[in-house]
């Protein structure tokens, strides 16, 4: 408990800077999910609060974020489809859902399989990362130009047709779950069809043309239908909140230049008395428990959605882990990957008990928490419970914020949540494959199956066919390489026997690290633990690569990392028996030359310790 108060000025300025910084997002996300904006702030408080309080990432700032968003969009539109195009009808599935995906997350933890995420390979984080983007993106282009299909009259009355044909669907459908469709005689069917008005197929038409315009294929669908229709004051609105977010970072980062957009667009509409779009209502007072969930329970409308549940547990964990792999980075500190998986699980379940959408660690939020001075849990407590004050204070006024400034705000977290780092690096990967007359790099072709089958089918199916990929490319690579150093006899572990004549007064001063088999990504959390263990009294870490055969795009970056952190701290990395596929891959991101000179890079130890010998003082 005395650890737990232990900073408790430097933890009240972050999580009260982190929760200022979490408002338009968690606004945003509620939004862009389908449920509102006082889902994304129920989800903000819950999980921010309870994640910190159980977790094992003293400095991590939880909440709704742009990958759990795009995945419960999909989740929610799904199950409103099912349910007549009625939010209240879906809800109690929706939430259930979620609930089951938090309880998984806890399972997760409790069997210990937080140490296995490192497992997923960079392409695939990568391919998906950029997907979001493009998802976020592409959808949010109809709202912040105001057009939404479900109101344009002549686009739904297309739908009409089909809409009849699934109330009558439904109707039998109806009538054989209660044993009374009787297909010779259809006088039941027929006195409730009678009873069908235009508005039950305005309804159905509306549902059907909203779920037609969906993701990013539907969006490109109606686009040049809504460029006809475009709302100029919406689209205005829009375009000076993207302006505002990017120019404002120019002026000052110290404070959230999307807290700043949309205050200031939000009072410019309210003053000005502009004939806006607002977001939906936000109830004001505490949240309500949803019992419906337990009342309403229906196993056959959650069951379609058991595995996505799953997908959306995993998908949490992997969100909160790399997360928590920057918070460790930057505070020196280690997580607890299996305590935060049962701490997000936990945060989430609550969340979908008082009908927030799901969330994860958030690393933007996280990095603001710590620069601010959060050390502890409590600073990820109380930008919960600052969200809280916000929802019971102000939510009468929040209702009122135009719905394009929050289409603006999302198109900036769209753009930035895309992974340019792997995007920049596509024509610098080796071409390590052929497919018909074509030469393709392995780690491109991963990256862009996902990022295309996610951002036009499946995110979960993108991921999974990603890691199948990744899998095989892997296993192949490993065994050509397996078979093709078969007839060179192993060394052995104990110790390299060109070593023993190492001068033992610079043995402060220079530290010999083995890298004894492939750097892939598998093996980079281990390889990135390399900085700290280096004393503080070297000034030269020689690398031994010589039995590093195969590098990845994952294990390519963990070295640059590495390396970064050596050049941090003024030490000098000298590299050994530096293979070929390794040194082409570093090539290619100039870590060759940039980071390790031609003259850095030794045949063998003898000559590296020739140089040792010239350049290395014995100051210790």
């Amino acid at each position: 408990m005395k650890n737990f108060f232990s900073n408790i000025k430097g933890d009240a300025f972050g999580g009260i800077t982190a929760g200022i910084v979490a408002l338009p997002l968690a606004l945003a996300f509620g939004v862009s999910s389908g449920l509102g904006p006082s889902a994304g702030l129920y989800g903000a408080i819950f999980i921010s609060f309870f994640a910190a309080l159980f977790g094992g990432t003293n400095t991590q700032i939880s909440g709704p974020t742009a990958p759990m968003t795009a995945v419960s969009m999909v989740i929610i539109a799904g199950i409103i489809a099912t349910n007549d195009g009625s939010v209240e009808k879906a809800l109690p599935a929706i939430l259930t859902v979620f609930l089951l995906a938090g309880l998984m997350q806890i399972g997760l933890g409790a069997i210990g399989l937080g140490k296995y995420i490192r497992y997923i390979p960079y392409p695939v984080v990568s391919g998906f990362m950029t997907a979001i983007g493009v998802i976020i993106l592409v959808t949010q282009i109809l709202p912040s130009i105001g057009y939404y299909p479900k109101e344009d009259v002549d686009y739904v009355e297309k739908f009409k047709p089909q809409a009849e044909e699934v109330i009558l669907e439904n109707i039998l459908k109806e009538e054989a779950a209660e044993d009374i469709l009787v297909l010779e005689d259809f006088k039941e069917t027929i006195s409730r069809a009678e009873k069908i008005t235009q508005a039950d197929i305005l309804k159905e038409s509306q549902t059907l043309a909203a779920k037609n315009a969906s993701g990013v294929l539907g969006a490109i669908k109606v686009l040049p239908r809504a460029l006809k229709n475009i709302n100029w004051l919406e689209l205005v609105l829009a375009l000076f909140t993207i302006v505002i977010i990017y120019g404002f970072k120019k002026i000052t980062t110290k404070v959230p230049s999307t807290l700043v957009a949309l205050i200031v667009m939000s009072t410019v509409a309210i003053l000005a008395n502009l004939d806006y779009r607002p977001i939906p209502q936000i109830p004001q007072g505490l949240p309500e428990f949803k019992s419906e969930i337990f009342t309403n329970f229906n196993l056959a409308s959650i069951k379609p959605y058991i595995f996505t549940a799953l997908a959306l547990a995993l998908l949490g964990a992997i969100d909160s882990l790399l997360t928590s792999i920057v918070a460790d980075n930057m505070t020196k500190t280690k997580h607890m990957p299996n305590k935060e998986l049962v701490g997000q699980g936990i945060g989430n379940s609550i969340a979908a008990l008082f009908g927030g959408i799901p969330g994860a660690g958030a690393t933007i939020r996280t990095v603001v928490n710590i620069n601010s001075g959060g050390k502890t849990k409590l600073s990820g407590m109380i930008a919960g419970v600052l969200l809280f004050i916000i929802l019971l204070a102000i939510a009468p006024l929040a209702s009122k914020i135009p719905a394009a400034v929050l289409a603006g705000i999302l198109i900036t977290v769209g753009i930035g949540v895309m992974d340019y780092k792997g995007l920049r690096a596509i024509p610098a990967m080796p071409k390590d494959i052929k497919i018909g007359p074509l030469k393709l790099s392995s780690e491109v072709l991963i990256m862009l199956v996902v990022l295309v089958l996610s951002s036009v089918w499946d995110l979960v199916y993108a991921v999974g066919i990603g890691l199948v990929i990744a899998s095989l490319m892997f296993m192949k690579k490993i065994g050509d390489l397996t078979a093709e150093r078969s007839d060179v006899k192993s060394l052995k572990e104990e110790a390299w026997a060109d070593e023993g004549d190492f001068p033992i007064n610079l043995k402060e001063e220079v530290f010999v690290k083995h890298i004894k088999g492939p750097l892939f990504f598998g093996s980079t959390s281990d390889f990135q633990a390399l900085a700290q263990q280096i004393p503080d009294t070297a000034s030269i870490v020689i690398m031994r690569l010589d039995r590093m055969q195969y590098m990845d795009q994952s294990g390519l970056y963990a070295m640059e990392d590495m390396l970064q952190d050596l050049k941090q701290k003024d030490v000098e990395a000298l590299f050994v028996g530096l293979l070929k596929q390794p040194r082409y891959m570093m090539e290619r991101i100039d870590i060759i030359p940039d980071f390790i000179p031609n003259e850095h890079i030794f045949t063998d130890f003898e000559s590296s310790l020739h140089w040792i010998k010239t350049n290395v003082e014995d100051k210790y």
